[in-house]
């Protein structure tokens, strides 16, 4: 057998594991990130007795995280560009494992909080840069449906599988033991990246956008900070306000510098072509609506149902395989075939009439759980599952060196942005509805009370939603094109495709 001859043999096997080896490890590390949103949630009043937490302070746990991985996501994807995503990866893994466990062994809540602001720092370098390496591993449009398709049902069933994991844990194990298992996780990421080939650094010079990480950093965490604080003190509080205001004044003045620097943190390029602008404010509109979702279905299952934590967390298994069904069998077959508006429009109205048929739940509704829960859970699973697997192509697409760093912390910040300011804003409207409520009807119960604040804020969400549709069918319908299936077409379509 000639040389040649040997190469064809082995080339697409070798490929093929390549491939199965990248999406197993990105897998595995999108798992870590999604998961370390909602376990430790369920972990925290365990947590605070253990630590001997205040109130007033016990929600640092929460807003370290949030902090640092937001604020730091486009700095993260400066540097996988610049350092190359693999080894960007590998850091983020290590350093991922590394602040869990000294956050699962914490003795003190400053131990703990420090913990968790550490795993928000690497899970910036982590999130872009495992998405940028399956951007440019899966160039193939079929091969590239597949693992979009795995990647995002991996990321909507991480939140459910949280909560389940978080509830077990707890109640059988330790609190600790939601930090502690993503060390093992993050160890088979690890082992599954050794085996992906090195990628070539962007030859910049290394040069970072000091002013625009500055920027960034600070306007970022401001306005995380905002949504944040939103929740327990309401949107009129000054404290929330001033963050507000400095956020603003921070991200306009990032965009003002990246504007004229030379090497930008994030090419303005990146943000103005309409098609992937349009995946952006899906994928954000999205988020700002499910994360609501989320959090009042388990308000809801527990404290007008009566469900242990671990039965809210097994309800939400149902939405965890609609979105499973939603990102493999139907965005990921169709990747390719179909146009991104064709599965992002159907997904986000999906979502949205799962939403809405929750607005008519009442205090006494009967047969909640086959009548309303499981339909309702089963079209947002299927909406989410249809939605991020073409948003996250779209964001990515054609991107090269740098620019596909810059373009996945981007994908990223949308979705923490969007899942903070809806858990805020949601929750705020929701509670802002059940005082009303009260207010208008002395003889009504507490229960009562709660479930019309749940459903007015639903409503909110089916119409956040439906209006996400809209927008996506005008920036991605009528003028929009078909995603190209390699980096070369992409680049070449955008030089000529019309701007937002």
């Amino acid at each position: 057998m000639t040389a040649a001859d040997t190469e064809r043999a082995t080339g697409p096997a070798h490929e093929r594991s390549t491939h199965r080896w990248t999406l197993l490890a990105v897998s595995a590390a999108q798992l870590l990130v999604v998961l370390d949103g909602t376990i430790v949630n369920i972990a925290l009043p365990s947590a605070q007795r253990a630590l001997d937490m205040s109130d007033a302070s016990r929600q640092w746990a929460i807003t370290a995280y949030a902090l640092a991985f937001g604020g730091l996501l486009l700095i993260g994807g400066r540097i996988s560009g610049v350092l190359g995503h693999r080894r960007t990866f590998l850091v983020g893994l290590a350093g991922f494992a590394a602040a869990s466990a000294l956050g699962g062994a914490a003795v003190s809540p400053g131990m703990l909080f420090g913990a968790r602001a550490l795993q928000g720092v690497f899970a910036a370098l982590l999130a872009p840069a495992g998405l940028s390496l399956l951007t440019i591993t899966f160039t193939e449009p079929r091969a590239r449906g597949r693992a979009f398709g795995v990647f995002a049902a991996v990321g909507a069933a991480g939140s459910a599988v949280g909560l389940v994991a978080g509830g077990l844990l707890t109640e059988y194990a330790s609190w600790r033991w939601c930090l502690y298992v993503n060390v093992p996780l993050a160890l088979l990421a690890v082992v599954g990246a050794t085996f992906v080939p090195k990628d070539r650094p962007a030859g910049d010079g290394g040069r970072l956008d000091v002013p625009g990480a500055l920027l960034s950093a600070g306007g970022f965490a401001a306005v995380v900070y905002a949504f944040n604080e939103a929740e327990p003190r309401g949107w009129g509080s000054g404290r929330v306000l001033a963050l507000l205001a400095a956020g603003a004044v921070l991200l306009g003045a990032f965009v003002a510098v990246e504007l004229r620097a030379p090497r930008p943190l994030l090419p303005l390029r990146i943000l103005v072509h309409r098609a992937r602008a349009g995946a952006f404010l899906a994928i954000t509109l999205l988020f700002v609506a499910m994360f609501g979702f989320y959090l009042f279905m388990s308000y809801y299952t527990q404290t007008v149902l009566g469900y242990s934590p671990v039965e809210a967390g097994l309800t939400l298994i149902v939405n965890a395989l609609a979105a499973l069904v939603g990102a493999t069998f139907i965005a990921g077959k169709l990747h390719g075939r179909a146009r991104p508006v064709a599965l992002v429009v159907p997904g986000l109205l999906a979502a949205a009439a799962g939403m809405f048929l929750l607005t008519r739940l009442t205090a006494d509704s009967g047969h909640v759980f086959w009548l309303y829960l499981v339909p309702s859970l089963t079209l947002t699973g299927l909406g989410l599952g249809c939605v991020l697997p073409p948003t996250a192509s779209l964001a990515t697409a054609g991107m090269r060196g740098h620019d596909i760093g810059a373009a996945s912390a981007a994908y990223n910040a949308s979705q923490q942005l969007g899942a903070a300011l809806g858990t805020a804003l949601l929750n705020t409207i929701a509670s802002s509805a059940a005082a009303t409520y009260l207010a208008g009807h002395r003889d009504a119960s507490p229960t009562a009370a709660s479930v019309h604040g749940y459903t007015s804020a639903l409503f909110v969400g089916f119409g956040i939603l439906a209006g996400a549709a809209c927008l996506a069918w005008v920036l991605l319908g009528v003028r929009g094109r078909r995603e190209p299936s390699t980096p070369e077409r992409v680049e070449r379509t955008e030089e000529t495709a019309p701007l937002a």
